[in-house]
């Protein structure tokens, strides 16, 4: 008899044709099934407790699905998606992940009507290619004033524990700066500009926008200011502290003198920190690394407040703001090596002093300093933040804005129809099932605020037939078929794009895979 040939190795697993098709959507139909509930203004929130009992409450669907530990290589994609979304535009995670999920679950039932995994791609393909088109022709021919961004971190941050009001006041915040930061760069928009520092202690309405930089630090000694005025920075990558050479040596002291002399040698360079800096007209120091207890000492003593151990993102951020170099030694330093900043100050918030560097000359960064009742409320709102900046800035930077609430979904889904009557042979079902696939947004837009999701998809429809817009306005306890223009629902055209290119690349990914070979 033939022996048996082993190919893989022992205790390796295998899944091949159909069974692993229909594992691999499985799996990613049941993550995007996961973030659905959360999609819209009325969307709700997960609780996420991870092993060592710590409490995540979010709705945001990147953060949901990372905080998942997701294992399966299929489900997994899905979360890549997600952070894809995020890191490209800020938003629009659960759109992306939803959609994603939709598309396999009709990918499923074409596979089931026989049709090649090959056909259902290259009709994905061209349905992606017609919804950038229905994209483009939604983009609103608007000015992007600042009321009209302001619209737009508004339906960003609706419903994700920020309010009506408050959301109201934070977009003004964010576009506020934004702005601030493309005038300071002539246009260019630099995300690490803008920083976010949050503390709890008071209502979010108390938010407020930091002309310069916040960092959570205290003075390397109690003696030195906690206020400079018109102050000249100094910001150092070098430790304030003895030098000691780059191998170990032993002196051997063999008189009182001697020890003196080697004592006061030692104080004379700890000394000469504070008058390098004092004759350099320095009055506040930023160093990343160490300073000793003696230079704190004689740097308080001249009247230098100083602060050490700032991190390396902080010091960056403190360089950009006053126009200061980060310097690598204390030699030869020149005018031209300091920053300014019109004033930098201590504030004691509960049990914490931060301190605010504001009024910077270069004045290229900017802080929204955030403010919450409890911890929890200050991590979701620093979700939302993050993503209203984003999309603020991607308005501006990435082709405008278009109808939120549903309403490009719905008209992605008519063009795509409209197109498909002319696709020849078997992958015109593929297209068409795509179309289906977008339409599942608005209805889950639908079901999320209260309506019958059928009724409201099928008035979706007539509506847009008719105005040329429509889309799910939330209204009191339910929602209402309107204009999400004239409601001041808009979105980012880039979120949108994004959300149907990286969809698609992973369905069509994941749809393609027909052998799963597992290693123990």
């Amino acid at each position: 008899m033939q022996q048996p040939l082993y190919i893989l190795a022992g205790g390796s697993s295998r899944t091949h044709g159909q069974a692993a098709q229909d594992s691999n959507i499985r799996a990613g139909k049941a993550v995007a099934s996961a973030v659905r509930t959360t999609l819209g203004p009325r969307g709700m929130d997960k609780m996420l407790v991870d092993s060592s009992g710590e409490v995540v409450i979010t709705n945001d669907g990147a953060t949901i699905l990372q905080k998942m530990d997701i294992e399966h290589p299929a489900a997994q994609m899905i979360v890549e998606v997600a952070e894809t979304q995020e890191e490209e535009v800020g938003d629009g995670t659960t759109t992306a992940a939803v959609l994603t999920g939709e598309l396999l679950a009709h990918a499923e039932d074409l596979l089931e009507q026989d049709l090649h995994p090959t056909v259902i791609v290259e009709g994905y393909t061209e349905a992606a290619k017609l919804a950038q088109e229905a994209i483009d022709a939604q983009v609103l021919d608007l000015d992007l004033d600042d009321r009209l961004l302001e619209k737009v971190a508004e339906s960003s941050m609706t419903g994700k524990g920020t309010g009506d009001v408050t959301a109201d006041i934070l977009a003004k915040h964010v576009v506020k700066a934004v702005r601030m930061v493309h005038a300071e760069n002539d246009g260019r928009f630099d995300r690490d500009d803008v920083r976010v520092m949050t503390r709890t202690g008071a209502s979010s309405s108390a938010t407020e926008l930091v002309e310069g930089v916040v960092i959570d630090k205290d003075r390397a000694n109690e003696n030195m200011p906690k206020t400079v005025e018109d102050a000249t920075v100094a910001v150092l990558d070098v430790k304030l502290d003895v030098r000691k050479g780059e191998v170990d040596t032993e002196y051997n002291i063999t008189s009182v003198d001697q020890l003196d002399a080697a004592l006061k040698a030692e104080d004379d360079e700890l000394r000469g920190y504070a008058k390098v800096f004092t004759d350099a007209g320095v009055d506040v120091v930023f160093c990343t690394k160490s300073i000793s207890d003696r230079v704190a000492g004689y740097l308080a003593d001249a009247g230098i407040l100083a602060f050490k151990s700032v991190k390396k993102s902080d010091a960056r951020a403190i360089a950009h703001a006053t126009g200061a170099k980060r310097l690598g030694t204390t030699k030869d330093l020149d005018a031209s090596d300091f920053g300014h900043a019109d004033s930098v100050s201590l504030k004691k918030y509960a049990d914490d002093e931060l301190t605010f560097v504001e009024g910077g000359s270069a004045a290229k960064a900017v802080t929204l300093f955030l403010r919450g009742g409890t911890e929890h409320v200050v991590d979701e709102l620093e979700r939302a933040i993050e993503d209203a900046i984003d999309v603020v800035a991607a308005a501006i930077d990435k082709g405008g804005v278009v109808p939120g609430a549903g309403a490009t979904e719905v008209a992605i889904a008519d063009h795509i129809r409209a197109e498909a009557a002319g696709i020849e042979g078997r992958k015109q079902l593929a297209v068409e099932a795509f179309a289906d696939a977008v339409e599942a947004l608005p209805r889950t837009l639908a079901e999320n605020t209260g309506m019958d999701p059928i009724d409201a998809l099928v008035d979706l429809r007539a509506r847009y037939e008719s105005d040329g817009v429509a889309g799910i306005i939330s209204s009191g306890r339910s929602g209402e078929i309107g204009d999400p223009v004239d409601a001041g629902i808009l979105d980012p055209a880039a979120v949108k794009r994004e959300a149907v290119e990286s969809a698609t690349e992973a369905a069509t990914m994941i749809v393609r895979i027909d052998d799963v070979i597992a290693a123990e």
